[in-house]
């Protein structure tokens, strides 16, 4: 037996088969590029033959699609996926699925990635696997997939419409003018984003950063505090619990630069309250591209209707550590806001049996109604019969009477003023916000 193995013709078999599975393995899996970085629009030298062979008429096209060279996902906070061709010369690009611990519930939504191809190639690319599932409920986010950006240098955004030629199919057109463009759904705000903020403000007077624990994965979670201990107030807020949503970063960028701005305005709302911001709750999310999920499978925006697991949700359990710590020193919030991107926009009021539920909700239409004044925000909020047990807005709300809510980000448009989103128009929003703040504690009492 053992000596038939070894005949020629079963080598040669074998070998071709090692070849053909070879030669398939590496065809269109966002395999990661080499080490010499791909040449930039303009860059282009002869001398250098890995930036040469970018425009060279030989080069094998990826996914056997012509000007197509590689779909990368190797890059800051890019999405897990691979591809293929797929008929009339698109690229179908299959989204790889969060997956939710002890739950039949799935989430993809989230896309980041670099396209490498020759200068002009135009393709179209079709995003798969947007089937998600939710309490136990299919359900395709691709009615919400409206707008995806587009960059060149990774820092620079241009917004684009998709195509939906029958409500569920979404389809990336692309005009590659250099030899890469950056594709998003929303303008990514990735973990080096956050690191420039913090070493931006960190040594300014009046900012306080302490790191309050860390993710599962070991990344630290810092805690942002702007204004004085002794402020009448304090609002607390929390962005990008789910890691595809960046929408809530550019907010609180927004906010803390205003805040520091050391002029008129910015005294008198540090006069009026303290701001606390937890900036990036899902950290190992946003740094392995992830959508919905952190990295045990835990949805951080839910599960605060009871103590937080330490070692299956850390993220939750370190910032509930700080909130108890700061109800025994008789210091909690005054108000809380989670902040979300999705289809809609709308403030997420919950309306659980608790004590003066009343007065919960009259601050909140207080508050949606002071957006709507001083802000770009138009969408509303949930209907009375809404309801949504276990987010921050609700957990807090029940379990320790703090006045919370979600706040869902438009991920598509700003309707009032009839653009796309974007991060300048999102920070703008944060600046609003101050005001907002500033008029909402005027009119309630400590």
């Amino acid at each position: 037996m053992r000596d038939s193995l070894l005949r020629p013709e079963r080598i040669w078999k074998f070998g071709v088969i090692l070849g053909v599975v070879s030669i398939l393995s590496g065809i269109g899996h966002g395999e990661a590029p080499s080490q010499t970085p791909p040449a930039q629009p303009g860059t282009a030298d002869s001398s250098t033959p890995a930036k040469a062979s970018a425009t060279s008429e030989n080069v094998p096209q990826a996914a056997g699609v012509i000007g197509l060279e590689l779909i990368d996902s190797c890059i800051e906070n890019g999405s897990p996926l691979w591809y293929e061709a797929g008929p009339g010369g698109t690229v179908l690009v299959y989204l790889q699925y969060d997956l939710e611990r002890a739950a039949p519930n799935r989430a993809a939504g989230h896309f980041h990635f670099r396209v490498q191809a020759r200068p002009g190639t135009e393709l179209t690319l079709e995003l798969k696997n947007l089937d998600n599932v939710w309490n136990g409920k299919s359900g395709s986010v691709a009615r919400e997939m409206e707008q995806f950006v587009t960059s060149e240098d990774g820092q620079t955004w241009e917004s684009h419409p998709t195509l939906r030629p029958d409500g569920e199919r979404v389809l990336l057109p692309l005009k590659i003018t250099g030899t890469q463009l950056d594709v998003a759904r929303i303008e990514p705000y990735r973990l080096s984003d956050l690191d420039r903020l913090l070493q931006e403000i960190s040594s300014k007077p009046g900012v306080q950063v302490q790191t309050i624990g860390n993710t599962v994965e070991g990344r630290p979670l810092e805690l942002i505090q702007i204004g004085r201990r002794d402020a009448p107030f304090r609002v607390f807020l929390r962005a990008r619990a789910h890691p595809w949503e960046s929408g809530g970063n550019w907010v609180v960028q927004g906010l803390i630069r205003r805040l520091l701005r050391n002029d008129d305005h910015a005294h008198k709302c540090l006069e009026r309250y303290q701001v606390t911001i937890l900036p990036m709750a899902n950290k190992d999310g946003v740094a392995r591209g992830r959508t919905r999920f952190n990295a045990q499978g835990m949805d951080l925006n839910r599960n605060w209707n009871e103590p937080a697991d330490p070692k299956l949700a850390p993220e939750n359990a370190a910032l509930e550590t700080w909130l108890l710590g700061e109800i025994e020193q008789h210091r909690p919030p005054h108000l809380a806001i989670e902040l979300h991107n999705d289809g809609r926009g709308l403030l997420h009021f919950s309306r659980p049996t608790v004590p003066d539920n009343d007065r919960y909700l009259s601050r909140m239409k207080s508050l949606e109604q002071l957006l709507r004044i001083h802000s770009w925000f138009s969408e509303g909020s949930t209907k009375p019969s809404f309801n949504n047990p276990g987010t921050l807005g609700d957990g807090w709300l029940n379990r320790f009477q703090i006045d919370a809510l979600v706040h869902e980000l438009n991920a598509n448009r700003i309707a009032r003023i009839d653009q796309p989103t974007s991060g300048a128009l999102w920070q703008q929003y944060g600046e609003n916000l101050t005001t907002v703040l500033y008029e909402y504690f005027g009119s309630v009492k400590p």
